[in-house]
């Protein structure tokens, strides 16, 4: 379980694809992070998809992204260099500064617009119907592995965000730009809802 507040920004160091049985395969990224005591079996949130760590290097640690996560995430697309938000599956009695974050991405959003208001800055995000469908106006929602509050549901079927300065400078949302493509995760508490709801039908 996770909080959505980013503890570090690592970056990719290396990202190859491993051949699986029957034409399937996965993707091992090498990750540099700042974390010390990093362990075998760990989860780390990394983008907002929860992974395990399967090796530590020198300076980070190893994950693989399998055929389940590669269908939700941007995981195959990602190379060296690419600059990533991390975060260490929460600990019992540690604040929840954020809201229940899974680790589970529900789908790729792509961002629709980019628009600075005050010292805040507004993202459209157009994200998938199963994500919109949980989302109300204050309540909560993941980008990327940040927890954000759900600004406002435009006509259309956009979902908008607020960034707030500290957000930008300590997360890789500070480069967000229309036309780019981000990992969304839904607030768990509106799937179970959802979930109740539809059941009762």
């Amino acid at each position: 379980m996770f909080t959505g507040i980013v503890s570090a920004v690592g970056k990719v160091k290396k990202a190859w694809r491993v051949a699986g049985g029957q034409g399937s395969g996965a993707v091992t990224l090498e990750i540099g992070a700042p974390y010390r005591n990093v362990k075998r079996g760990e989860s780390v949130a990394i983008n907002g998809a929860c992974l395990t760590v399967e090796r530590v290097t020198r300076g980070g640690f190893a994950v693989r992204a399998v055929d389940t996560t590669l269908d939700r995430t941007l995981f195959g697309e990602y190379a060296a260099g690419r600059k990533v938000n991390l975060e260490r599956a929460v600990r019992a009695g540690e604040p929840l500064g954020g809201h229940l974050v899974q680790g589970h991405v529900d789908g790729i959003a792509s961002v629709e617009y980019v628009r600075p208001r005050g010292d805040a800055v507004l993202v459209g995000l157009r994200v998938p119907a199963e994500v919109r469908e949980v989302c109300i106006p204050k309540g909560s929602i993941t980008v990327d592995g940040v927890s954000l509050t759900v600004d406002g549901l435009p006509d259309g079927g956009a979902v908008q965000v607020s960034l707030i300065p500290f957000t930008r400078e300590h997360t890789t949302l500070g480069g967000v730009e229309t036309g780019m493509r981000v990992h969304v995760e839904g607030d768990v508490i509106g799937k179970y809802v959802r979930q109740l709801c539809s059941s009762e039908r």
